[in-house]
């Protein structure tokens, strides 16, 4: 059973002056130019990175312990969504100070048994000012992912999937392979590896495949409106099913501030508002 009574980790705050490399790495990443001066929406994810010594990683590749890290035994993480308020944006050649801090826990049973929602909450500060607050939602469950069935899931017959058919003002079709995963990882000092070693990713944890990264899913989302000169001021994601490299997907979206990433066979793999 799940127990984090008692947990109460103490708010943390980090200061970095944001550089202009990071955003020009991502939008090279997405085939973009970069971003200029003001950083997009979710960007910030970029900045702001735990690095691990290497022998502080677990089997998965995340972090054994940390701040925010719940105490339950066997930990496995998954991305669960988010939300974002900016009153200013973060701009390149800002000092930023991130506040971290638990913002909330819940126990929770889903299909798989008991599950963990952790939500932390960052707080972004310029001269003392808040610009920004983020508040990222985790799920944890615990057990070891050595008991799950072992095996690589058999590959869909017949031949690769068609990029699913979407009616919306706004689309993206995209096909994240393993290069792009590896990038992104990179960019965001993400070691965890389902997105970037497949026989772990299918025999050890049971995917289809290389999993593609929910933020960058969510930065996908977010595209849509940034492109369509839109500007975000707040949005709120939720992460559905996950999406596998190789395999087309399309963000979807409109200018009434509806969201989502389309998977093929009918599958919303996540869904997002903005204003």
């Amino acid at each position: 059973m799940i127990d984090v009574a008692g947990w109460a980790p103490e708010t943390r705050e980090t200061t970095e002056v944001i550089g202009a490399a990071p955003a020009a790495a991502l939008a090279g990443v997405l085939d973009i130019g970069p971003p200029g001066e003001e950083l997009p929406p979710l960007w910030q994810w970029l900045y702001f990175l735990e690095r691990p010594a290497q022998h502080e990683l677990g089997a998965d590749g995340h972090p054994r312990e940390g701040r925010f890290l719940p105490p339950i035994p066997d930990r496995r993480r998954m991305f669960a969504g988010g939300r974002f308020r900016i009153a200013e944006p973060l701009r390149v050649g800002d000092t930023v100070t991130r506040r971290d801090e638990l913002a909330s826990t819940a126990v929770k049973n889903g299909r798989s048994g008991e599950m963990l929602f952790v939500t932390v909450r960052h707080t972004f500060l310029r001269d003392g000012t808040e610009i920004a607050v983020e508040e990222q939602d985790l799920v944890y469950r615990s057990g070891d992912p050595a008991d799950r069935p072992a095996g690589r899931p058999e590959a869909p017959a017949g031949p690769p999937p068609e990029p699913p058919a979407v009616d919306a003002p706004w689309t993206l079709p995209m096909t994240a392979d393993p290069v792009l995963l590896f990038r992104f990882s990179a960019l965001t000092y993400n070691a965890h590896r389902i997105h970037y070693d497949e026989e772990y990713a299918t025999g050890v944890e049971g995917h289809a495949g290389l999993v593609v990264h929910g933020p960058l899913l969510a930065i996908l989302c977010l595209e849509l409106p940034r492109r369509a000169d839109v500007r975000v001021r707040e949005l709120s994601f939720r992460a559905r099913r996950p999406v596998f490299a190789g395999r087309p997907f399309t963000a979807a979206g409109a200018p009434d501030g509806t969201l989502s990433i389309e998977a093929p066979g009918g599958v919303t793999a996540m869904t997002a508002t903005f204003a």
